[in-house]
């Protein structure tokens, strides 16, 4: 749970985005005391000395947590997930479990994030940057909806991505969801009925409030 206490020993940083929530909703589920510093993307934030010397990557979001300073949002999630135990995430024991929620975690942040998404979001968003383009964007979005398909199909079955329960590879692709709803996507039969239930979790909701205040 977010706190203000200079005592806490985590600290997220970074807010506004989706790759952003994801810690924060981790941190929620496993009710973590934590202080949130909400800095954003390209507001010139990241390029202070502090937080360059915190993260010279220069990129939310990022974490301090006693000695240990990390970035990347499936790294922290991971950290975590692994080290603050809680009935309210899954926690792979074995190594099928382990390399299953591996392969989701992969291809949900591989191929829908990274080369669905974030290029997106690239060509249209900061265009002015990154330079406009209709085809890649275009392109993207069927791409998007082809990997889409897959999980649809999983789904079809179960009501996490691992039998098991919710956990990790549920939050990425919730944010991934999130995205895709604001790029205007129309999201299948089953991912729409998932996206409702995983929704309803007081830990996203409480997330979704923290990291979009602004």
């Amino acid at each position: 749970m977010q706190t203000e206490k200079m005592s806490i020993l985590l600290k997220l940083w970074g807010a506004g985005t989706a790759r952003t929530l994801r810690p924060i909703w981790m941190a929620e589920e496993l009710e973590i005391d934590y202080e949130l510093i909400p800095i954003g993307p390209r507001t010139g934030e990241t390029q202070t000395k502090e937080f360059t010397s915190l993260n010279p990557k220069q990129k939310i979001p990022a974490m301090q947590h006693k000695d240990l300073n990390l970035s990347e949002s499936l790294a922290i999630c991971k950290y975590l997930q692994r080290n603050f135990k809680s009935k309210n995430i899954f926690l792979p024991d074995d190594e099928a479990s382990i390399a299953k929620e591996e392969e989701w975690c992969d291809f949900i942040y591989g191929e829908l994030d990274e080369t669905s998404l974030y290029v997106m979001r690239r060509h249209y968003d900061l265009k002015e940057i990154y330079g406009e383009s209709p085809v890649v964007v275009k392109a993207c979005r069927q791409y998007f909806l082809k990997q889409l398909n897959v999980i649809e199909e999983h789904l079809k079955s179960q009501e996490t991505i691992l039998k098991n329960g919710f956990g990790l590879a549920d939050i990425f692709l919730m944010t991934c969801l999130d995205w895709a709803i604001f790029y205007e996507f129309s999201l299948p039969k089953n991912i729409s009925s998932y996206r409702d239930k995983i929704s309803k979790r007081t830990a996203y909701q409480k997330a979704m409030k923290i990291n979009y205040s602004n």
